[in-house]
C-alpha cells in the first residue's frame, strides 16, 4: 500500500512542478501526521485507554465530558499564537518547542497511577486534568503553525489528492497499530497498562513533532503585525468563510453531544473489551476510511467541496443511529457505526479541510485557521461534550430513560436528530469551488453500487 501511495505522491509531485526539498517536505509532514494519528489513537480524551484511565479513577460522565472538553476549550489560546507566528515567521521553532512539550506531558499522564497515591480519591483525577490541561495549552500551537505551513508548501491543485492519500495511508497503519494497541490493552497488567500505553503515545508524539525539524519552512506573504480587531472584522465580512464556520461548528457540537461517550458505553454498559472495542470501532473505521477515501478525493475534484460535504455528512449523520441497536455482548451495531460511518465522515473531514484552506486569504491563514479551529473546537466540541455529560448525569439522577432505551441512547437519538437538522440548514448554503452538484455525485455513486454489484 505504502509503495503505491509513495508513486502517486511523487508523480503528483513532478505534475506540480514541486521542487525536490518542497516534495520531501511534504512527504516529512505526511509522515509527522500519519505519527500524529497514531498518537491520538492512544492519547486523547474519547480514546479507549483514556476511558479505561478515567474509569480507574471512577469519573462519572459530567467528569469525563470535562476530559474530552478540556483539549478542545484550549483551542482558544489558537488565536494568540496565530498573532505570534504572524509577526515572527517561527513555525517551526514554536511548533518543536510548544508541541514537544505537549506530548511529553502525555507520558507523565500515564504514571499518574504509579507515582500518585490513590487516596484521597480525588488526587488521581485532579492530577490527570491539570496535566491534561497545560499539554492541551501548549498543544494549542501545533494546529496554527502546521496547517498554513502546508498551504504554502502545497498548491491548490494538489492538496485534495494529497489529503486523500493521507488519510488512507493513515487508515491502513492505523488498522495494524489499533489491533496492537488493544491486545496490549487487554494483556497488560493492570498496574503497568497506563504506564506503558501512554509512554508509546507520548513517544510517537514526539516523533511527529520532530518530523517538522527537518521540514523547510517556506512563507506565502511577509511578516506582518496583525490587529485581531481586523482579523476578526475580516472573518466577519468573508461571507462564504463564515457560512462554512457556522456549519462545521454546528457539525461538531452535535457531533460531540454524543460520540466521546460511545467508548465508555461500549465498554462500561454493553461489556466489550479493548480488543474487541480496536477490531469493531477503529480497525473497522480504517478499512471504510480505505475502502472509501479515493473515491471522495475524486468526487471532490470533480462535483466540488460542497457537494462531497452535502452527501458525506448526510450519510455521517445518520450512522450514529446504529447504537439504538445495542445490546450487551452485541458488537455489530459498533461494527455498522464505524464501517459505514467511517466511509461517509471521511469525505466530509477531506471537504471540511479543502474548504478551510481555499476560503482563508493568503495573507491571513494562520489567524483564520486559530479562529476557526478556536470556534469549532469551543462552541461546538467542548460545549458539545458538556452538554452530553451533563445530560447523562441530569437523567441518571432524574431516573429518566431505564431499561432498553437507557439515557446513553436517548444522546444519540438526540444527537443524530440534531446533526440531520445541521446537514439540512447549514450546508446547501455554501459555496461549491466546482460545476458539479450533490444530484450528479449521487448518480455518480449510485452507479458504481449497481457496477459493484453486478461485479459480485
Amino acid at each position: 500500500m505504502w509503495g503505491s501511495r509513495a508513486s502517486s505522491l511523487s508523480m503528483m509531485y513532478r505534475e506540480a512542478g514541486l521542487s525536490r526539498s518542497v516534495s520531501r517536505s511534504l512527504n516529512l509532514i505526511l509522515l509527522g501526521n500519519l505519527c500524529g494519528n497514531l498518537f491520538g489513537t492512544i492519547c486523547g480524551g474519547g480514546t479507549t485507554a483514556m476511558n479505561g484511565l478515567a474509569s480507574s479513577m471512577h469519573a462519572n460522565d459530567l467528569v469525563y465530558g470535562l476530559i474530552n472538553g478540556i483539549p478542545q476549550a484550549a483551542a482558544l489560546l489558537q488565536i494568540p499564537f496565530s498573532i505570534l507566528v504572524g509577526r515572527t515567521h517561527k513555525r517551526k521553532k514554536y511548533l518543536l518547542t510548544f508541541g514537544l512539550i505537549s506530548r511529553v506531558l502525555w507520558i507523565l499522564m500515564g504514571l499518574i497511577t504509579l507515582l500518585v497515591p490513590e487516596t484521597p480519591q480525588y488526587l488521581r483525577l485532579s492530577t490527570l486534568l491539570v496535566l491534561l490541561t497545560v499539554s492541551s495549552c501548549f498543544s494549542s500551537a501545533i494546529n496554527v503553525c502546521w496547517f498554513p505551513w502546508f498551504s504554502d508548501l502545497a498548491p491548490a491543485s494538489i492538496r485534495g489528492k494529497w489529503f486523500s492519500i493521507r488519510d488512507t495511508v493513515i487508515a491502513g497503519v492505523g488498522l495494524g497499530f489499533g489491533i496492537l494497541t488493544g491486545f496490549l490493552m487487554d494483556h497488560l497488567a493492570e498496574n503497568i497498562r497506563y504506564a506503558v500505553m501512554f509512554s508509546i503515545g507520548g513517544t510517537i508524539g514526539v516523533v511527529d513533532m520532530v518530523c517538522f525539524g527537518f521540514c523547510e519552512e517556506v512563507y506565502s506573504t511577509a511578516a506582518q503585525k496583525i490587529e485581531i480587531r481586523r482579523v476578526v472584522r475580516s472573518v466577519f465580512q468573508n461571507r462564504p468563510f463564515m457560512r462554512f464556520l457556522v456549519m462545521w461548528t454546528a457539525w461538531c457540537f452535535t457531533a460531540y453531544l454524543c460520540e466521546p461517550f460511545f467508548n465508555r458505553y461500549s465498554m462500561n454498559e454493553m461489556g466489550l473489551g479493548y480488543t474487541q472495542m480496536v477490531i469493531f470501532g477503529t480497525a473497522a473505521a480504517a478499512v471504510g476510511t480505505m475502502l472509501f477515501m479515493r473515491h471522495w478525493g475524486r468526487a471532490l475534484d470533480r462535483y466540488g467541496c460542497r457537494s462531497v460535504m452535502l452527501v458525506a455528512a448526510s450519510g455521517a449523520a445518520v450512522a450514529n443511529a446504529f447504537y439504538l441497536l445495542s445490546t450487551p455482548g452485541n458488537v455489530i451495531p459498533v461494527l455498522l457505526r464505524n464501517f459505514i460511518g467511517a466511509a461517509f465522515w471521511c469525505g466530509s473531514n477531506l471537504a471540511a479541510n479543502s474548504m478551510q484552506l481555499s476560503l482563508s486569504p493568503d495573507d491571513m491563514r494562520p489567524s483564520f485557521v486559530a479562529i476557526f479551529s478556536c470556534v469549532t473546537a469551543l462552541v461546538g466540541a467542548a460545549l458539545g461534550t458538556l452538554c452530553g455529560g451533563a445530560l447523562l448525569e441530569t437523567w441518571q439522577s432524574a431516573g429518566w430513560f431505564a431499561g432498553a432505551f437507557d439515557r446513553y441512547k436517548a444522546l444519540t437519538a438526540l444527537a443524530t436528530m440534531l446533526r440531520v437538522l445541521s446537514v439540512i440548514c447549514f450546508v446547501p448554503p455554501l459555496v461549491n469551488d466546482r460545476e458539479g452538484n450533490a444530484r450528479d455525485l449521487l448518480r455518480a455513486l449510485t452507479g458504481r453500487a449497481r457496477s459493484l454489484r453486478r461485479q459480485a
